[in-house]
């Protein structure tokens, strides 16, 4: 059978966690080290929602100002963005609505939009509420959620709802026998896989190539 295929646009300013993010997801992994993405990144996943199997195209852009131009392009065909800001980054907050924006303006109503707060586990410095943060989402009308990718906290979830989204035979997002299960595309004995195992980079000069990203280490659930 035809596994469906689905690309997954992550957004935001610099720094706000979006490699992170993905990162969690793919591997169950924190580094607090990450350098700032170079124009874009490009990981697989495959999803199992109950008795379908998805492909999902995870495409992690760079979030610095003059990347901005490359934006539209990345987003061709999209089916879902995620749009990030930091809870503890007042700016970050505040340039969520021309992240959607962009969005909106390339894609029109054929793309899932989510906004998520990252650092959730930063609570204790935040300076954009829950309730910001509920609020900006429903004036945008996009899915909402917080989630830290060091702690782990909603990271599933926030996949869950993003997969649930997606234009295939929906299950409802309240239907409690709907499970998300993450089967990693490669082997977590090995250090190297011919898929999901290894990223596409596009570096700043526009170049592609291949690097090998590890394996599941314990991403799967």
């Amino acid at each position: 059978m035809t596994v469906k295929q689905y690309k997954i646009v992550f957004l935001g300013d610099s720094s706000v966690g979006k490699t992170s993010l993905i990162a969690r997801f793919m591997y169950d992994t924190f580094d607090a080290n990450y350098q700032p993405t170079v124009g874009i990144d490009f990981l697989s996943k495959t999803v199992a929602v109950d008795d379908r199997t998805i492909k999902l195209h995870l495409w992690d852009t760079a979030g610095q100002e003059r990347f901005r131009a490359l934006i539209p392009s990345y987003l061709r065909d999209a089916a879902a963005a995620v749009v990030l800001y930091d809870i503890t980054n007042r700016a970050s907050f505040d340039h969520i609505e021309k992240w959607v924006d962009d969005v909106r303006s390339e894609r029109g109503s054929d793309c899932t939009v989510m906004i998520v707060g990252a650092k959730s586990d930063l609570s204790p410095s935040r300076v954009v509420s829950v309730s910001e943060g509920q609020q900006k989402a429903q004036d945008l009308e996009t899915l909402w959620s917080e989630a830290s990718a060091k702690s782990g906290e909603h990271v599933k979830t926030l996949f869950r709802k993003v997969a649930l989204s997606l234009p295939f035979d929906r299950i409802p997002a309240n239907d409690d026998r709907s499970k998300l299960q993450v089967e990693s595309m490669s082997d977590p004995s090995t250090a190297q896989s011919s898929s999901g195992g290894s990223k596409t980079v596009t570096t700043e000069n526009g170049q592609r190539r291949q690097e090998n990203s590890g394996g599941c280490g314990g991403g799967c659930f």
